[in-house]
């Protein structure tokens, strides 16, 4: 199998980089999936240069001619999906399922995004004078630098990238340097449907190198980013000194609350699926789980019955349900919450350690800890691993407490048969996404996403909701010429 060669796309073209790196499958930590030549800072100026000087034009095209761009991108994104999801998987290790379908949520994001150039930009409003034509625009903000992670290397871009562009704004995408592949294939499919040189530029090269440079580049208007909380809150504090908009989504420490009187078997598999699917690489995965009381036990050991049965391997076979974390580090860390003393991290039920029968790949058993203490890491930090820390809770009440005892605010779920307690809970609970009978992880995209808390900068991607970040009101007074 031959080796891709990538680089960046800056100006209309491919560009030569400077220094190289090798991509690997953290299944196969030896197989090199491409190769990559790295921009530099100078580089990353000229991306924000080019995205700067096409900006006009691209304003100026009628909003519905930028939504066939999108429509056409979506088409060639959803040919390609199987291919690029095969290379997707080699490259970051979700399971092959779960990387097409990614893909193809793309796709669909791409769509709704192209719908929205068909709809209402503005409103009119009546003014005290009677000649007065009072109205106001929405407008594009101008040059978008684009940050995004590793775990959800399509999704993620086209949730910023399509919006952006929809609303006439240009785009420099610095994509996170471990799924450098996956991010050509996005780039290459708005290309091939017409999107024009500089509009949309992808800057591949090392965070500290091209990253910083970016988000000092005085010709950025506004910075969206999806990552951790320390980067993210480094990257405000620049761009806001700077005057630039920002926009941050960040960490989870999302919690399911398992009542009494829930479906057990349903919670469970719910649960399994928000903690160990993707092997725990989401920020909105499930990691704790706060059972009431009298169905701790049962749904323990169901919940154990799962992680033991689900297949860790080969993300590429069809029967895999967990495959590697994405890389060395990764794995490191996660094992690193395993390892010392106890630290009030609770029973051990099953996993919590490497699967080394599976060669060198970066596997990880799914892991279900039980009597975890409120305040260990385990139950504080955020982990990007297949864990699930198990949490006893008195009562409803006190299942709540503990729910909200997080900096964090993205999502929480609760598994009941009570309404009025479902109800209670989508009011009581701090979490900017709220799931009833539903794993943590999993949204659609044509609703407002987005954390409270340390979770967020406060806005919200996706959805209508998307404009509020990509565009600006202007507002018009028009009177008529006086004697006309």
């Amino acid at each position: 199998m031959s080796v891709p060669e990538i680089r960046s796309y800056i100006s209309g073209a491919w560009r030569e980089g400077g220094m190289s790196a090798e991509d690997f499958n953290p299944a196969r930590p030896t197989e090199v999936v491409a190769r990559v030549q790295l921009a530099d800072a100078a580089s990353a100026a000229e991306a924000v240069e080019a995205a700067r000087g096409a900006f006009p034009g691209w304003r100026n095209l009628p909003a519905p001619a930028r939504g066939e761009i999108l429509r056409k991108a979506a088409d060639l994104l959803d040919q390609r999906a199987e291919t690029i999801g095969r290379e997707f998987t080699r490259e970051e290790g979700k399971t092959l399922a779960e990387a097409i379908g990614e893909t193809r949520r793309a796709v669909g994001i791409l769509r709704y995004f192209a719908g929205q150039t068909l709809e209402p930009d503005g409103e009119t409003y009546p003014s005290h004078s009677a000649t007065t034509l009072l109205y106001a625009r929405r407008g594009p903000v101008g040059v978008v630098l684009v940050i995004t992670p590793w775990n959800f290397p399509m999704a993620i871009p086209a949730w910023k990238i399509a919006p952006a562009l929809a609303y006439g704004n240009t785009v420099v995408w610095k994509p996170a340097e471990l799924v450098p592949l996956t991010s050509v294939r996005l780039v290459e499919a708005l290309l091939d449907a017409g999107v024009p040189a500089g509009v949309l530029n992808l800057v591949l090269g090392k965070s500290a190198t091209v990253g910083d440079a970016l988000v000092a580049n005085d010709g950025v208007d506004a910075i969206t980013f999806t990552g951790s909380n320390a980067a993210g809150r480094s990257i405000q504090v620049r761009g806001t000194e700077r005057g630039k908009k920002v926009q941050l989504e960040l960490g989870g420490k999302n919690p399911a609350i398992v009542l009494a009187d829930a479906d057990l078997s349903h919670a469970a598999e719910q649960v399994a699926r928000g903690a160990f699917l993707s092997s725990g690489q989401k920020c909105t995965a499930t990691s704790r789980v706060i059972v009431e009381a009298p169905a701790f036990q049962e749904f323990a050991e169901r919940l154990v019955s799962i992680a033991r049965v689900w297949k860790v391997g080969d993300p590429l076979e069809p029967d895999t349900r967990v495959g590697p974390v994405v890389s060395e580090d990764r794995l490191k860390a996660v094992m690193g919450f395993f390892q010392g003393d106890g630290d009030g991290r609770g029973r051990l039920l099953c996993g919590g350690s490497r699967a080394e029968e599976l060669g060198d790949g970066y596997y990880m058993r799914p892991t279900v800890v039980s009597e975890v203490d409120p305040q260990a890491r385990l139950a504080r930090e955020e982990i990007f691993g297949p864990v699930a820390a198990l949490m006893p809770a008195k009562t409803y009440a006190d299942a709540i407490r503990l729910a909200n005892d997080t900096p964090f605010g993205l999502t929480a779920s609760i598994f009941t048969r009570s309404l009025n307690k479902a109800l209670r809970f989508a009011s009581e609970i701090e979490a900017g996404v709220v799931k009833v009978n539903q794993e943590t992880a999993g949204l659609e995209f044509q609703v407002p996403f987005g954390g409270m808390k340390d979770s967020s900068s406060g806005s919200r991607e996706q959805g209508k909701a998307a404009r509020e970040f990509f565009t600006q009101w202007k507002t018009v007074y028009l009177d008529p010429s006086p004697g006309q």
